[in-house]
């Protein structure tokens, strides 16, 4: 199959691309964005994979859902379009991020910027029907989300990976601890967050690790 996705990632990913289930995966895809108010918008699935391409992977941040309300999700986990309020697990990051790293509260929620200095923001599952919260789970997208999750941890050398909550956690299976850091607490959201988010220190964890293997931290 022919995905239009980022040229390095569709090299390493074509395997996937070519099997049954996701041929079934697609199908499906298709004809909910047919049917119903689909987020993200259509051209925004693979938006983690063309702002962050393959070899410049640097951290893995992994998200369950894509918002699923209007004008939020743009395919990048966590982060929302510029303009719109911050959910409340953002909050808490940005929140977290301030008590960490002493960065301001930005204005705005658009996660991009982390993308292009090497951040995957990745949801395991990379749509999802208008308010309707883990509607698309369980349709194949977990398959190929864990098979990315597997090809970096394979390919690649001194990633680090961001697993907060019992669902990301469990992603942990996936990815070689030998060869990546592997940084766990508890999810930031609001039900969560003061059960061991805050306070993980995660964000200065992660550039000292990125520091003692050679390559830029990131500006957060």
């Amino acid at each position: 199959m022919d995905v239009k996705i980022e040229q390095s990632w569709k090299e390493v990913l074509q395997p996937e691309f070519d099997e049954d289930y996701f041929a079934q995966l697609t199908d499906f895809v298709r004809s909910e964005y047919r049917q119903h108010t689909v987020y993200p918008p259509g051209p925004l699935i693979f938006n983690a994979f063309n702002s962050c391409p393959f070899n410049d992977v640097k951290v893995v941040l992994l998200g369950q859902d894509p918002y699923h309300e209007p004008d939020q999700a743009h395919g990048l986990c966590f982060s929302v379009n510029d303009g719109v309020a911050f959910p409340p697990s953002l909050l808490n990051i940005f929140k977290e991020l301030n008590a960490d790293l002493g960065v301001p509260v930005p204005t705005t929620g658009n996660l991009s910027r982390w993308a292009r200095q090497g951040v995957l923001l990745l949801n395991a599952t990379l749509t999802v029907r208008a308010h309707q919260a883990g509607s698309h789970q369980g349709k194949g997208w977990e398959r190929f989300t864990d098979a990315v999750i597997r090809l970096l941890s394979q390919q690649r050398e001194g990633l680090v990976f961001m697993l907060w909550g019992g669902y990301a956690q469990k992603k942990a299976e996936l990815i070689d601890p030998q060869r990546h850091l592997i940084l766990r607490s508890a999810h930031p959201s609001p039900l969560s967050a003061y059960r061991g988010f805050f306070g993980n220190h995660h964000f200065t964890l992660t550039n000292d690790y990125l520091i003692k293997h050679g390559k830029e931290p990131i500006n957060w």
